[in-house]
């Protein structure tokens, strides 16, 4: 369909751990439109993060297709998938991965610059982010002087910086507590609803995949 931002057709992961092999897709199709919220579900283990590192070009398959944008991920050379995933993916994880020596206006800039932003735009633009997220007190803190929930709202702005028409969130609220997280969660649907980006979310938390227009099921390798 023309409204498909992505796609994945029978795709297949697996693991080698000493002499065991552990499959962990089976043969995976999923499809996401565009501004679409889809929430992922599952046990621990069933797929669901090792499903969206490869959706968003962070690994690759053994087999199987991945489109992203109308690219096919698996005809990309390495510094051609990293190019794509900077401007065109934003990454959402559970662990925030904030550059500890960078304030939050740093951090949430660092994608624009590593695309060759000008500094004083992606500074201006990274400001205008961390505000949106309500972080306007904040842009001279380092991570270790945020709590938690700033920590993720710093990876927020980060996320968006480069206007990615994807964002990809693994466990966002993972590690804040209730109030906190659902404070993350309706900050990324307003900015979802604002911008029309679609949102692919990996959650454990059944209010969380209430709110999204779709929830799929990841069970033992493969979308039930």
């Amino acid at each position: 369909m023309d409204d498909e931002i992505l796609s994945a057709a029978c795709v297949r992961k697996s693991y080698s751990l000493g002499r065991r092999r552990l499959d962990v897709l089976r043969g995976v199709d999923f499809v996401a439109h565009r501004g679409e919220f889809v929430a992922l579900r599952g046990a621990s283990g069933a797929g669901k993060s090792t499903l969206l590192h490869l959706l968003g070009g962070l690994d690759r398959p053994d087999s199987g297709t991945i489109r992203v944008c109308g690219s096919d991920l698996g005809t990309l050379s390495t510094s051609a998938l990293t190019a794509f995933r900077n401007l065109r993916v934003g990454f959402i994880f559970q662990a925030y991965h904030l550059l500890p020596e960078l304030d939050a206006v740093e951090n949430a800039a660092l994608p624009a610059r590593m695309a060759r932003m000008p500094a004083k735009m992606a500074k201006a633009k990274a400001e205008e982010l961390l505000h949106r997220v309500g972080l306007a007190e904040r842009f001279g803190h380092r991570p270790y002087e945020l709590s938690g929930g700033e920590q993720q709202r710093v990876a927020i702005a980060r996320c968006l910086i480069n206007d990615p028409e994807l964002i990809l969130a693994d466990e966002p609220t993972g590690n804040l507590d209730t109030k906190t997280g659902a404070e993350i969660i309706e900050v990324l649907l307003a900015l979802r609803a604002d911008r029309g980006t679609t949102l692919v979310i990996a959650t454990h938390d059944p209010k969380i995949a209430a709110r999204a227009g779709r929830v799929v099921e990841v069970v033992d390798g493969l979308v039930a």
